[in-house]
């Protein structure tokens, strides 16, 4: 599976952004999938997760009720909308697969990994 995250940007804080994730490759569509984060000098943490299906998705506490994922297994394409950000969501944010049978809910559960993408909110 290959991937490629793309929609990332500058807005300030309270803004909304919405990141795209284009996976190509085989059964891609029976991968779990998610985002996670990286901010500067600090380890990467887990976002969020969607099941493959789309049936169940899972979030980090401090973006619960702020971003949303899905997928659109169609258009072989997940998203993250973001909204009500904030500056400590600053962070190259990366989508990842997952080859296990459920959902992922850590970094350690991802496979498969894409280029991230900056995003940055200014206060």
């Amino acid at each position: 599976v290959q991937l490629q995250a793309s929609g990332g940007g500058l807005v300030q804080a309270g803004g909304s952004l919405r990141l795209s994730c284009a996976a190509s490759g085989r059964a891609r569509s029976q991968f779990g999938m998610g985002w996670i984060r990286q901010a500067p000098g600090k380890e990467r943490e887990f976002v969020a997760a969607i099941s493959w299906g789309g049936g169940s998705t899972t979030y980090q506490d401090s973006v619960k009720g702020r971003f949303t994922i899905s997928r659109d297994d169609d258009k072989n394409t997940m998203y993250l909308k973001m909204n009500s950000l904030k500056p400590e969501d600053t962070a190259v944010y990366f989508c990842a697969a997952s080859t296990l049978r459920f959902i992922p809910t850590t970094v350690g559960d991802m496979n498969y990994w894409g280029k991230g993408t900056q995003v940055t909110v200014s206060s």
